[in-house]
């Protein structure tokens, strides 16, 4: 633990400090990996407070004085924990999400997903990177400065992010006065490589749908009303089919596309065999749409059917299909607008419809897009953070998810510097089977915050205004 002392620390006893408070900040993320807290699951809500209910206890014993388990609405259970400012300095608040995606089939996974395993220098288990390590950073740090830390802190760690915050907007309305601050660190993001670090600029936004095709009252035999007769899965499969062009890009109109480098080239020069790799691409499958890769990732849309609801082939019989849904998820590019992009994307749905097939819509919840501003103090207190702790500087990246805490976060505070960090790495596999945590970048992750906070209390406070 920390010496006792007054003032903050110098850069070296601020790394021994980590180190030493770094086997309990992994002892905690393995605690909360064992909490299966899917948010996505109504049945795992017992498993949500009892997640959050240990994020609550940890900030506590981590020193915060103030820390409440609060809802607003029908939202799941997140976290607010407070330590006010000193005067004259600024307040600092840390965001992370406890709840975490489904595991899938258990048969995909190489160990149990909710007991953390170490193999080959990762930890592996649903939540190790997305987003439980990002709680375990920001304990981290707050150990490592003890009572010498010279800014107000606000951790927020938030149990709904993983199914797209739908209770957002009533938990800032409720909170707002207790979340200000003049700078946020989202640690909810990924680095450009295990030994890059890398600051995430740009978000794409994010929307969904479900579009149910309906055809007849019931099923039919397929042999004697075959031909004449659609059916509701091949006339959704048609539908779905006019989502892309030949080329693999999005098909549907009046969506925005920018670029992520200039030139066409691309600015962190990210080889299709990299990529492919980290993907897990099988041979000889294709790269879809046009442009450079970052393009593709960071500053386009994307469109992908990711459920059908449609008879399995194991219980498939020659039965001419009555009703069929799919639910279509579309990224929006940086600088859209994600409530009319989902608007296109149904008309262009409902304008693709063949052979009079009765269709209905139901849109989904939606998240803005965001772009960063990256000239403020906070930004290069940040930069040289990550280069102190990593060896090396960081660079910008986009990303091609959303978090859509950051845009209601900038709508309601737009004053405040914003910095997305993260501790994944292109190895993590976040929502996939084999989730894993890198461990020497979750060292480096955890000693960044720490100097970051250390940087800001150096800052010249009346960069940030003095919030409390």
């Amino acid at each position: 633990m920390p010496e006792p002392g007054t003032g903050p620390f110098s850069e070296a006893q601020l790394t021994v400090a980590v180190r030493q408070v770094l086997p309990s900040a992994r002892a905690d993320l393995e605690r909360l990996v064992r909490i299966p807290s899917v948010s996505a699951d109504p049945a795992a809500a017992p498993d949500l407070w009892a997640s959050a209910g240990e994020v609550a206890a940890l900030l506590r014993q981590a020193g915060l004085p103030e820390v409440d388990v609060l809802t607003a609405g029908d939202s799941r259970p997140a976290v607010l924990g407070r330590r006010a400012a000193p005067p004259g300095a600024p307040t600092v608040l840390l965001y992370a999400h406890h709840d975490v995606q489904p595991p899938g089939d258990p048969a995909d996974w190489d160990s149990d997903p909710f007991e953390p395993t170490e193999r080959d220098g990762r930890l592996y288990g649903r939540g190790t990177a997305d987003d439980k390590a990002g709680v375990a950073v920001h304990l981290a740090a707050l150990r490592a400065h003890g009572d010498r830390l010279g800014v107000g802190v606000t951790v927020l760690v938030e149990g709904e992010e993983e199914i797209g915050s739908p209770a957002l907007p009533q938990f800032l309305a409720a909170y707002s006065d207790r979340i200000g601050a003049d700078v946020v660190v989202f640690a909810d993001a990924a680095n450009w490589t295990a030994d890059t670090p890398a600051l995430t600029t740009t978000l794409r936004g994010g929307t969904s749908l479900v579009v149910e095709v309906r055809t007849l009252r019931h099923g039919i035999h397929s042999g004697l009303y075959g031909g004449p007769v659609p059916d509701a899965l091949t006339v959704l499969c048609q539908m779905l089919a006019t989502l892309h062009d030949e080329r693999g890009d999005v098909a549907v109109p009046g969506l925005a596309r920018g670029s992520a480098g200039s030139g066409g080239a691309d600015p962190l020069d990210l080889t299709e065999a990299r990529f492919r790799a980290e993907a897990g691409l099988l041979d000889g499958v294709q790269l879809t749409g046009t442009g450079g890769l970052t393009d593709r990732l960071w500053a386009g849309p994307a469109i992908a059917v990711i459920g059908i609801d449609a008879p399995s082939v194991a219980a498939a019989s020659n039965t001419l299909i009555p009703a069929a849904r799919a639910k279509v998820s579309m990224r929006v590019a940086p600088g859209d607008d994600a409530a009319a992009a989902r608007e296109a994307l149904v008309a262009h749905l409902m304008a693709s419809v063949p052979w009079g097939a009765q269709v209905t819509v139901q849109p989904g919840g939606i998240a803005a897009p965001f772009t960063a501003r990256t000239g403020g103090r906070a930004y290069q207190a940040a930069r040289s953070a990550l280069k102190q702790a990593w060896g090396r500087a960081a660079v910008d990246a986009g990303a091609g998810g959303s978090i859509p805490f950051v845009t209601g976060y900038a709508g309601l505070f737009p004053d405040a510097e914003i910095l997305i960090t993260g501790v994944e790495d292109p190895g993590t596999r976040a929502h996939g089977s084999n989730e894993s945590l890198h461990l020497a970048t979750f060292e480096r992750a955890c000693l960044a915050e720490a100097l970051l906070l250390r940087n800001l209390a150096d800052a010249q406070s009346a960069a940030y205004g003095g919030q409390e």
